[in-house]
This record gives structure tokens, sequence and C-alpha cells, in this order.
């Protein structure tokens, strides 16, 4: 990986992180370019290798899929996960199973900065608070540009270091695993996806009755090989009668109500 290469993913990293104000806010940044999928996407433009970008990216993405984090509660940080683990793989040639064992730690590590930015930046806080009752309204405007210093600091550096510095380590140490050790990352690799879909369908099932959508879905798939276009207008199709059929019953229930 080259100077320009690794200087280009730690600020597409600083970019994307969560609180970075200069992509639209979290809308361009952390659920965009944040996500794994843009994200490796955006590392294969890079590095050069399109193709295996989006597959790390993907593989990455199902991991986390379920991943919500609402406020300053953050299970799991996907910046570092996909900006440090997904250019860290493919520079040492590994597979999609060796992003993912990369991405599990070095998310717990973002979790980790995340929380020291955010204890950092309650001093602006008070700053600009002080600074509104002063009067100085240019400074007070200008806390947040303040702020962001430090959020830049901990992300924009930490992934350039790991990019260019880290990544021979990386390949040598991909290099001596033996065998066996490596079987069983690609074994735990293939099975974390699987915790990602579990995640989801923990906030998307409100009752046990939609199971049924799940496994009819996945029979559609699995069993029947159903092409994805077609299941995806048979899962629409579904969706709409339900809607109709709650809108009705939800009618019904307000019209005994006023009676």
């Amino acid at each position: 990986m080259t100077l320009l290469q690794a200087l280009l993913i730690a600020l597409f990293g600083y970019l994307s992180s969560n609180y970075s104000p200069w992509c639209f806010g979290q809308l361009g940044g952390w659920y965009t370019m944040g996500r794994p999928l843009v994200s490796g996407l955006i590392i294969g433009v890079i590095l050069g290798d399109v193709r295996t970008g989006i597959l790390m990216g993907a593989a990455v993405q199902t991991l986390y899929i379920g991943l919500v984090t609402p406020g300053l509660s953050m299970p799991a940080d996907l910046n570092f996960a996909a900006y440090m683990g997904i250019p860290l793989a493919m520079v040492a040639g590994a597979s999609t199973e060796y992003a993912l064992s990369l991405s599990v730690p070095l998310s717990f590590l973002g979790v980790s900065l995340v929380y020291v930015v955010a204890s950092v930046n309650v001093y602006w806080v008070r700053k600009q608070e002080q600074w509104i009752e002063q009067g100085k309204i240019k400074k007070a405007t200008n806390a947040p540009v303040y702020a962001s210093i430090s959020q830049f600091a901990a992300r924009f550096v930490p992934i350039f270091l790991a990019c260019y510095f880290g990544q021979d380590f990386i390949i040598s140490v991909v290099q001596a695993i033996p065998a066996w050790l490596g079987d069983t990352f690609v074994i735990f690799g293939k099975m974390l996806p699987a915790v990602g879909f579990a995640m989801l369908l923990r906030f998307v099932l409100g009752k046990n009755a939609e199971l049924v959508y799940f496994f009819v879905g996945f029979i559609m798939i699995a069993v029947l090989k159903m092409p994805i276009v077609a299941a995806t207008l048979i899962a629409c199709f579904l969706a709409y009668l339900d809607i109709r059929y709650t809108a009705k019953k939800t009618n019904e229930v307000e019209v005994e109500v006023d009676e």
C-alpha cells in the first residue's frame, strides 16, 4: 500500500466516522460511507481491486446488519471494522473470513475511542456555553469545528498508521498462521454473518407470527431456488396485504371506540 492510498483511506475513514460533520452530517458520512458495503467499494477503488473490496465489505456488513446505535450507545464501531479491517485483509491477500476476524477486535477498539472523544469534547460544550454568555457568538459558532479536531485525531491518525505501517505486520502474521488455525478462522468467519442476521431478526420481528414470513422467504430461496426478483415481488405483495389488513383492523377498532 502506498502513502497516498493510506492517506486516502484514512481521510474517508474520518469523513465517514460518527459525528463527522463534513458529508451532510451523519447522513452522508456515518449512515452512507460508514456502511461496510460502501466502505468496501471506496477501499476497493483506492487499492485498485473493486471486486475484492465489495466482497469483503459485504461480508463485514452482514455481521453488523442488525446493529443499532441510538445516541451514544455503540456496541460496535463499523468505522474501524471497515476502514482498518478491509484494507489490511486486502493487502495481506487474505480471505473474507480473515477480514471478519480482523474487523471484530478493531470495532471494539473504535468503540473505546468514541467514548474518549465524547469525554474530551465535553470541554468544548462548556466553552461554547461560556462564549454565548460572554456574547462571543463567532467563537461559539466555531466550537463544533474545534471539537472535530479530536475526532480527526481519533480517526484519521489510527487508520493511517494501521494501513501504512501495519500492512507488513499483518502480512507476516497471516503467513505465519498454521493451517489448522487458519481453518478455524475460516469456520468462525463463516458463522459470524449468522450473528448479524440474528441481531436483525431480533429488532425486526415484533411478534412470533412474523416468523412465518421469514420461513416462507427461506423456503423460496433455499429450497425452491426461486430467483431473487420473483421472491422480492411476492414479498412486496404479502407486505401490501399485511398493511391493508392491519390498517382495516385498526380502523374498525377506532370506530368501535368512537361508538
